[in-house]
């Protein structure tokens, strides 16, 4: 077999894997496009701001994100992030002590059945045990509030992290078809050279 058609032959699995890669890129770069596209739709239609300099409290502050950010509309995977777990978790532990949603809801049932049964009895601290009872399903209601924001602003930073993904893959994908097109090239352009007719691989 001839060196030249060695060449060629290689060539040609070159053009059609940088072919192949080339469509894997284009198709990652959608993907990337999308995801990022999506995310920002989406976080736009919740209309978050975060709080300006000014608004800040000492402990807030302490996030950097948070001040970077600060005034600025939430609309991207990152600021998803920062917003869920800096600000809406800091605010969320200091609902109930650091008690999450369950730990509170288990305690307001708890407080609630305790109210009944002293309301029912005609106990002198039925109103204090309602009362208690009914601050705790605030906090209840305020954690299931905040911890359900949190989970989905952080589900809308992973679905971003994918796009990021995609787009790094897409880019790998584009360098490497470069780089075999460019090597079939140069195979194509050795193939008619002069050290192409050298016979190889002739079992001789």
């Amino acid at each position: 077999m001839k060196r030249r058609t060695l060449d060629i032959v290689f060539s040609f699995g070159g053009l059609a894997l940088a072919g192949l890669l080339l469509i894997l890129g284009l198709v990652m770069a959608n993907q990337a496009n999308f995801a990022e596209t999506y995310v920002k739709d989406q976080l736009g239609q919740q209309k978050i701001t975060f709080t300006p300099v000014v608004g800040l409290t000492a402990e807030e502050k302490k996030a950097t994100c948070l001040v970077d950010n600060a005034g600025k509309a939430l609309l991207t995977g990152k600021q998803a992030e920062c917003y869920a777990n800096e600000y809406i978790g800091l605010h969320v532990t200091e609902i109930n002590d650091g008690k999450t949603y369950s730990q509170t809801s288990t305690e307001a049932r708890a407080k609630k059945a305790e109210a009944d049964a002293a309301k029912a009895s005609g106990a002198a601290n039925a109103g204090v045990l309602a009362g208690e009872s009914a601050a705790l399903t605030g906090k209840t209601d305020a954690l299931f509030r905040g911890e359900t924001l949190r989970g989905l602003l952080l589900t809308s930073y992973g679905f971003s992290i994918f796009g990021e993904r995609a787009g790094q893959a897409g880019f790998v994908a584009f360098a490497a078809a470069l780089v075999l097109l460019l090597a079939s090239l140069a195979g194509f352009a050795h193939a008619f050279t002069k050290q192409a007719d050298h016979e190889i691989l002739s079992g001789k």
